[in-house]
């Protein structure tokens, strides 16, 4: 059967559809696409009134796009973000945590980068992804600096850093992160070809990561990256492995060089003390016998004056007196011997007096 042969056999649904298409015959002709379109529309003004497609149809449907194409232009910034709207793909402003406008796209466009979280870069190593297993991968091009006393060290650090400023952070700096973990490399070297290599293994690490902290800040304000830097932190400072032995050997003879000067140190704080006291002492006493010698000469001065004095008054009786005295300082520790003069010739009277008094005494 042919599609022209009965119209209620088209399979078109359309009456006389036959008969139109290009002019041609009847025989394979296409479908009848005016009477589709009709069929629609109809089929479509059955779900809306029918005076929607008067003079105020399209005028509502346009309004009504456009309002949905403004409701677009609403968007939310949590409180660990900051708001970023760029205008024709260029930096406009930054808006705070909150419900925030901007006119819709393609006109403007707004990011949200998080501005509270604390980030990290590894300089002079790199650690495993994976949290269950620690593994460390030294990379010694960037640890391995040179010390101010021509030393080699072999540092690994990191550093923390958060965004304070969106707009400068996506726009200023092209690559954000590699020109922070330059500017720590060459921060940190710096401060380290500034210091000694004892005091970078020992007590000087607070006062590199804060020189270190200070000096990256410094740059980074300068190259206006919008990024404040909240901690450098030393993971370690070594020799570098291939003198590491050596380094320890050095290290163990200025231990034994420490101890003995401090074994040294306490031996003279205990004699030195000690001598000072003693010749405090010394001074001590010559100041005591210079001050009795001053007061004993001083009083046999006045004695000698007290006995001029009664010399001219009486010249004989002090004669006597100063003979006795004289007499007795003499002879008073001498063993005496007393001889009367009345003995016969040939006896020799003896009075042992020394003996007596002792006797006497016993």
């Amino acid at each position: 059967m042919s599609w022209s042969d009965n119209n209620n056999n088209n399979p078109w649904g359309s009456q006389g559809g036959g008969n139109r298409g290009n002019g041609s015959n009847g025989g394979g002709q296409g479908p009848d696409l005016d009477a589709l379109i009709k069929d629609l529309q109809n089929k479509f003004k059955g779900f809306i009134p029918g005076s929607f497609f008067g003079k105020l149809g399209p005028v509502v449907i346009l309004v009504a796009l456009i309002l949905i194409w403004l409701a677009t232009g609403f968007y939310r910034v949590l409180p660990d973000e900051q708001g970023v709207v760029l205008q024709f793909g260029k930096f406009s402003q930054t808006t705070q945590p909150g419900l925030n406008y901007h006119i819709p796209y393609p006109i403007e466009r707004a990011l949200t980068p998080k501005v509270t979280k604390v980030n990290r870069i590894e300089v002079g190593y790199r650690q495993s992804p994976d949290s269950t297993v620690t593994q460390i991968r030294d990379v010694p091009e960037e640890s391995l600096m040179l010390t101010g006393d021509e030393n080699i060290v072999d540092i690994d650090f990191s550093v923390f850093w958060i965004i304070n400023d969106a707009g400068k952070f996506l726009f200023n700096v092209q690559a954000p992160a590699l020109t922070i973990k330059a500017a720590a490399e060459t921060s940190m070297r710096e401060v380290i070809g500034q210091s000694k290599i004892q005091s970078i293994f020992t007590e000087g690490r607070t006062e590199i990561e804060d020189k270190t902290r200070v000096l990256m800040q410094s740059i980074l304000d300068d190259y206006d990256t919008g990024v404040t830097i909240t901690q450098v932190q030393t993971q370690k400072a070594d020799p570098p492995a291939q003198v590491i032995d050596s380094f320890r050997d050095v290290q163990a003879a200025r231990a034994d060089l420490e101890r003995q000067r401090n074994e040294a140190e306490a031996y003279a704080n205990d004699i030195i003390p000690r001598a000072r006291g003693e010749a405090e002492q010394i001074l001590q006493g010559a100041e005591g016998y210079k001050q009795s010698v001053v007061a004993d000469s001083q009083g046999k001065a006045a004695r000698f004056l007290s006995i001029q004095s009664e010399y001219t008054k009486a010249p004989i009786v002090t004669k006597q007196r100063i003979f006795y005295e004289t007499m007795e300082v003499v002879f008073g520790d001498m063993d005496k011997i007393i001889i009367d003069k009345d003995s016969g010739q040939g006896v020799l009277p003896y009075l042992p007096l020394p003996e007596i008094s002792k006797k006497k005494a016993e």
